[in-house]
């Protein structure tokens, strides 16, 4: 089925649930031919989750991510993304801008992957989820013509990827504590609060396990004041680091917050790309690189040297993705100092097969590209 956006629009929310459609898992469908024989698909796919995932914002139960596949000469990259309603993006928003970056493909070569990449960001002022998919397919296609896993064109080393933290999502303290028995085998936890309950939360964590605990608040404690009690309380607790304690517009907040707690702080969404990092390396620690939220793996790479020069750790994190984003933020997990790279953990239904995970360690494939199997 190939469809116009306007068709796509008319079609989507309770006029595609009423058909039934989202039961298959794929429920949209669309393909542009472009010239100079490139080809460029987009599929929506839900992919439903283990558990109900709930963070300080809001709570799923599955998630409608859209697949690019990218078509030339019969090398095929495929790509994902994962649109976040935090940043003003939902399926709909993701295809618009999918087609409206169609003539870029026109005018530019693959092989000039930089020039399009910039080209690709440029489509719109936002929509990052949308501008990954597409980045992720060209070097997807790249590195698939050339024979070499998408790491090794990098220049690095797969032994160097870092620990993945798995991450447990707020829930019932009972609940909370099945989850952390159902992750045995992942060393390091991450936890989500932000709540009311978040010292029933924290104490119910700790009454079952005593791994490295990374704590993310997801911008739920609206005051500094509110944020310095609750990071006190958790240094009791032998947490790594908190993430994202306050809303991403209080920078001079968490610059006064900084200054009085001894747990390091980790900016989550108040970084989106390259050009953010400067104005937070005095408030933050670090800061956490999701694909979705750059725009793909070049800015990605971008964001990684300016956090460097400016003496920051990098986290890279993930939204809820398959196992097509989480490989490719894995390709480049050697540059990085931490990883919580467990998005497509958490789904039941992942249609690929790519990077996976031996006791908490990053395991990359060997095949070109990506490396990634499954059908689009």
């Amino acid at each position: 089925m190939s469809l116009s956006r306007k068709e796509f629009l008319k079609l989507t929310g309770k006029a595609i649930l009423a058909a039934g459609a989202v039961d298959s898992g794929i429920f949209l469908t669309g393909c542009n031919t472009a010239k100079g024989g490139n080809k460029l698909e987009y599929k929506i796919k839900q992919l439903n989750l283990v558990h109900t995932w709930t963070i300080a914002r809001n709570s799923s139960d599955a998630k409608n991510n859209v697949f690019v596949k990218y078509e030339k000469d019969g090398t095929i990259g495929i790509g994902e993304a994962a649109p976040n309603i935090r940043y003003n993006e939902t399926p709909e928003s993701t295809i618009e801008t999918i087609e409206k970056a169609q003539p870029i493909f026109d005018k530019f070569d693959p092989w000039n992957f930089v020039d399009l990449g910039y080209a690709i960001l440029d489509v719109t002022k936002e929509q990052t989820a949308a501008k990954c998919a597409m980045d992720i397919a060209v070097m997807d296609w790249v590195t698939t013509k050339l024979g070499v896993p998408l790491y090794k064109y990098l220049g690095l080393d797969k032994t160097q990827t870092p620990i993945t933290s798995f991450s447990i999502g707020i829930d019932t303290p009972e609940v909370m504590q099945k989850k952390i028995r159902e992750a045995e085998k992942y060393p390091i936890l991450k936890i989500k609060v932000g709540k009311e309950n978040d010292e029933q939360i924290m104490k119910s964590v700790r009454d079952v396990t005593d791994k490295t605990l990374r704590v993310d608040a997801n911008e739920g404690w609206k005051t500094k004041e509110e944020a310095l009690e609750k990071i006190k309380w958790l240094e009791k607790m032998n947490v790594e680091f908190i993430e994202q304690p306050m809303p991403s517009d209080m920078l001079e907040e968490t610059r006064w917050l900084r200054d009085r707690v001894n747990i390091p702080i980790v900016a989550d969404e108040a970084v989106k790309g390259a050009a953010d990092i400067p104005k937070l390396a005095q408030a933050y620690d670090g800061i956490n690189i999701k694909l979705m939220k750059s725009g793909g793996l070049q800015e990605a790479l971008r964001m990684i040297w300016m956090a460097r020069s400016l003496g920051m750790k990098i986290m890279l994190g993930c939204m809820i993705e398959s196992s097509c984003a989480i490989t490719a933020a894995a390709h480049i997990s050697p540059l990085v100092d931490w990883a919580d790279l467990d998005g497509n953990l958490l789904i039941a239904n992942d249609p690929f097969k790519g990077a996976t995970v031996e006791n908490g360690k990053m395991i990359l494939p060997e095949a070109p590209g990506l490396g990634i199997k499954g059908e689009f």
